[in-house]
């Protein structure tokens, strides 16, 4: 009797011990990163002795893989809002805004037309027209230095994930070997910072987790993509720019790199990577072509303006800016030796979509152009074209209703089938567009063209100031307009004959007789060929009488004419932006320059505040799964101090017993003297 009571005593003694010890290492540990409360755990054995205890992390695996995904929800938004906030901040800053510096060169544009023969005007509108190129060059360099930011966190996020990676396979193997030695058992330490090493890496990438035999955690991309697998093999993460070095594509390196490297779907990423990949695919990306596109279109309009109207040397309208040409990018996997430039098609500015564009060689003589997004995908229907003479554009072969995108190619010859090459137009405009004149006296405000009545008329009709469309290679000062022939007597004459809504044309190409379907605009493109192609019209207006004549001809010098001049003024309220790839025949497709630019800074904005708001969200669902984590399986300093009480009554108790047993026994050995 006296042997189990001292046996009870002594085995209870030591389970107090064990519990008092899983307590003050609860209690110390509070505030470990990564510590999972522990519980001691002990069985009745036979003959009433309690056993050995069993200590247990107090882990619930679902709440830790809820908590872990919240992380990477968490992590994405508040990376992506981090970035994105600070290039709204930019974007919507006044100093910062196009919208202000082409305001003011449409201002002093106007003020230019209503003093046509001053020079200082002009001067002002150059002035101006620099200030919007170096505009245009400061928010491309707010984008270029955001897309380093970009890619230096990309790097060093890659590397630390790399880095918990391996050290996830380290562990496994760790808890591998000792559950396979016999008598051996891990400490629970190890579970510890293996848990906190996945949790640590859903804050880079959105993972999953599987329990694997002998206690290993296999781990596993959001999208099913393998990273810690069996036996200590694991995949790693790596950038890699294809085909623009500077846009990092994430990789991941199969077998240590020796198995072609795997895609990464970054839409389901999620966590700090995904974020900033987001960032730079939704932001960044748009911003940058947004940028170069509505300096193409505007470039590309003031120069076609500009060509057809007179400068204040007397001489036909130049170039204002120098639209680039862009190399393009060409794709790791070609085996050609071609290649690709691109620039904007002379007056299809317009056309020019806010996008990248890949041109993929479908034969040694023909090319598919689509327009792709960030992330490659194809936007819309790609067109196909022929290559003449190395170079495709609109006059080539195109079958009906392909879309170039207003580009025009240039192709080096060596390209193979099925080479593609990524042409990156916009952005490169953004940063690299120039004035292609510092003369104020080369802004073409005069019209080339003049119109008069003669003298004698007695109807009641006039003529129009005209319009010009086009002028031929060869119109300058003092020459022919447009494609027209040598004038007779430097003017085109039309007389009103006889009969009803007939006329008499006369030019350097002869005298011709002509009907005009009422009302008479238009008139030369009624008068048929080759008037038609003279690349000018006018109308007249009102009731002519039989005899009346009106003429054209060729506005020398231009001084104090400022109806080109006009034509250039109303570009600014001219829709010339495209808006989107893909559109219909009664779409209202186009934007004027303001309208695109507030489209882009209203854009950044609003996703800048929905991530805001989602970022919000998540941040509450991850705080709420914390809490739930660590109500189960984080230490809790009232209860543990109220079993540091119990497990101490406990150990005292156990030692009465012993005492108690003790005492028993010597009054047996008293009692048998």
């Amino acid at each position: 009797m006296t042997y189990d009571l001292m046996n009870i005593g002594s085995h209870g003694i030591r389970a107090s011990n064990e519990l008092l010890q899983t307590t003050s290492k609860n209690i110390s540990n509070m505030n470990t990163k990564g510590y999972i409360r522990e519980r001691t755990e002990h069985a009745t054995m036979i003959g009433n002795q309690v056993g050995r205890g069993e200590t247990v992390r107090m882990l619930n695996e679902f709440a830790q893989k809820q908590l872990n995904r919240d992380i990477s929800s968490q992590a994405y938004y508040q990376q992506f809002t981090t970035e994105s906030s600070r290039v709204d901040t930019l974007f919507s800053q006044d100093s910062n805004s196009l919208s202000t510096s082409i305001n003011s060169l449409f201002n002093n544009l106007q003020q230019a037309a209503n003093q046509p023969s001053s020079s200082v005007t002009r001067s002002l509108f150059m002035t101006d027209a620099q200030n919007l190129v170096d505009q245009m060059h400061r928010l491309s360099g707010i984008v270029f230095d955001q897309r380093s930011v970009v890619n230096e966190q990309l790097n060093v996020y890659t590397s630390e994930a790399n880095n918990l990676i391996e050290n996830i396979s380290n562990l496994n193997n760790k808890i591998t070997a000792s559950k396979g030695q016999e008598g051996s058992n891990v400490a629970n330490s190890v579970f510890n910072e293996r848990d906190e090493a996945i949790k640590q890496l859903s804050e880079l990438v959105d993972i999953e987790t599987i329990d694997g035999p002998n206690g290993e955690k296999l781990v596993f991309l959001g999208s099913g993509q393998s990273l810690v697998m069996e036996n200590g093999t694991f995949n790693t993460l790596s950038l890699n720019g294809d085909p623009d070095p500077e846009v990092k594509d994430l990789k991941l390196d199969v077998s240590s790199g020796s198995a072609v490297a795997l895609d990464v779907d970054i839409s389901t990423l999620k966590g700090k990577i995904g974020g900033i990949l987001a960032f730079r695919d939704e932001i960044l990306h748009p911003a940058q072509n947004q940028i170069g596109q509505i300096g193409l279109a505007l470039a590309d309009a003031f120069n076609q303006q500009n060509r057809l109207g007179m400068d204040l040397d007397g001489n036909m309208g130049q170039d204002l800016f120098t639209i680039p040409s862009v190399q393009g990018y060409a794709y790791q996997d070609n085996t050609g030796t071609g290649g690709v430039t691109a620039t904007v098609e002379a007056g299809l500015g317009k056309n020019v979509p806010a996008t990248d564009f890949r041109v993929t060689f479908l034969t040694a003589t023909s090319v598919e152009i689509a327009a792709v997004d960030a992330k490659g995908n194809v936007i819309g229907t790609p067109a196909t074209a022929n290559v003449s003479g190395g170079v495709v554009n609109s006059t080539t072969a195109v079958p009906a209703g392909s879309d170039l995108y207003g580009l025009a190619l240039s192709v080096s010859p060596g390209a193979a089938v099925n080479d593609s090459f990524l042409v990156k137009l916009n952005s490169t405009t953004a940063s690299s567009i120039s004035l292609a004149t510092e003369r104020p006296n080369h802004l073409a405000l005069a019209s080339p063209i003049r119109t008069g009545v003669a003298a004698g008329n007695v109807g009641s009709a006039s003529i129009s100031v005209g319009t010009v469309s086009s002028i031929g290679a060869g119109f300058t000062a003092g020459s022919t307009p447009g494609n027209a022939p040598a004038l007779a007597n430097g003017q085109i004459t039309i007389t009103k004959t006889a009969t009803a809504n007939e006329y008499q044309i006369s030019d350097g190409s002869g005298t011709s007789t002509f009907t005009i379907t009422p009302p008479s605009k238009n008139m030369l493109n009624q008068a048929g060929a080759p008037f038609s192609t003279y690349g000018f019209d006018f109308d007249i207006e009102g009731q002519p009488a039989t005899g009346d004549q009106f003429t054209l001809d060729i506005n020398t010098g231009g001084f104090d004419d400022n109806r080109n001049g006009s034509a250039l003024s109303n570009l600014q309220s001219s829709e010339l932006v495209r808006k989107d790839v893909i559109t219909t025949a009664t779409a209202d497709n186009l934007a004027t320059f303001n309208e695109a630019y507030a489209g882009l800074v209203t854009e950044i904005g609003v996703i800048s505040n929905q991530a805001k708001t989602n970022g919000a969200a998540f941040e509450a669902l991850a705080n709420q799964s914390e809490a739930w984590f660590e109500s189960m399986s984080g230490v809790n300093l009232d209860e543990e101090a109220a079993n540091l009480l119990r497990f101490q009554q406990s150990y005292s108790a156990s030692a009465q017993i012993i005492s108690t047993a003790r005492t028993i026994f010597d009054t047996l050995l008293s009692a048998a003297r």
